[in-house]
């Protein structure tokens, strides 16, 4: 069996260009390495004697769609952690959250979505982040992640998390959200109620995952990977899941700077996001550019 079976560059296009077909996702030569240490395993699995033979088998055999998801999974990056871009989760409680609770004071109801949750500790942030704000004690909180690897989201709902996930979690908030679990710590039962995790392919965001309607969404170094058009239509299907007055947040290297887009740039105090407007405001059409504003 192939434990040391070799990419070549041919191999390499052709499971870049399925991946990008199926996801969206666009990978650099860079990836290549990481894709053949991480599939090596697979080949020996479906005993195919090399990645020629693998791509076949994900094209072609009936049976494939299962096997789809180690190929997706070989190809996402997994880098993540508690509190990661803290400063945009603390403009977002102070000077967001004070927004959206004045404008759902008749509901007391808040969802949040974290797209490309990946192992969970973002949603879970932003929980914990909403349970610090004031202005929404006693409301119904929910925040949902979505992700396209299920081996990720199974991580997720369990909640236990080693030491390499705390690098940026302070001791208070530690002794307030997360409990001893042998040699780890594990979600508060507070905090894992908050959330709900699902698969979603964000390529098919437009066919509407079926949660509630998101106030906020988190979409943070999520887009950088992804190929312009697919990026665009992502971009596109967040705007028309958002309610109204709703708020997008991207990561400290992402902007809406040159993408058409109806969001209109909302300048905080050390970062820039994105509002859906309400529809007495609305843009007709895309078109509008974000300014790209300070980051840190």
């Amino acid at each position: 069996m192939p434990r040391n079976a070799v990419m070549d560059a041919r191999e390499f296009e052709l499971l870049r260009d399925l991946i990008r077909e199926r996801t969206g996702i666009l990978l650099g030569p860079e990836g290549a390495r990481q894709l053949e240490r991480r599939l090596r395993e697979r080949l020996e699995f479906l005993s195919l004697a090399s990645f020629a033979d693998y791509h076949r088998h994900l094209r072609f055999r009936a049976e494939a769609d299962d096997e789809l998801q180690h190929l997706f999974e070989a190809a996402t990056n997994n880098e993540t952690y508690f509190f990661r871009e803290d400063y945009q989760l603390q403009g977002f409680r102070d000077e967001i959250v004070p927004v959206l609770a004045a404008d759902l004071h008749h509901q007391r109801r808040l969802t949040c979505w974290s797209l490309g949750c990946s192992t969970g500790e973002e949603p879970y942030s932003i929980a914990m982040t909403l349970l610090e704000s004031e202005a929404l004690v006693g409301w119904a909180l929910h925040v949902v992640g979505l992700d396209i690897s299920r081996q990720r989201l199974a991580a997720a709902r369990k909640g236990v998390y080693g030491e390499s996930s705390f690098r940026c979690t302070s001791p208070q908030r530690r002794a307030r959200f997360f409990t001893q679990d042998a040699d780890a710590l594990r979600v508060a039962k507070e905090v894992r109620q908050m959330c709900t995790f699902g698969f979603v392919n964000l390529v098919s965001l437009h066919e509407r995952p079926k949660f509630e309607q998101p106030d906020a969404v988190f979409c943070r170094n999520v887009l950088i990977y992804f190929e312009p058009e697919a990026r665009c239509r992502v971009i596109e299907a967040i705007y028309e899941l958002l309610r109204p007055g709703g708020y997008l947040m991207l990561g400290h290297a992402e902007s809406l700077l040159h993408e058409p887009t109806r969001f209109i740039p909302v300048h905080l105090d050390q970062d820039v996001v994105y509002r859906k407007p309400h529809l007495a405001s609305a843009p007709p059409k895309p078109g509008a550019h974000g300014r790209k504003g300070r980051r840190r």
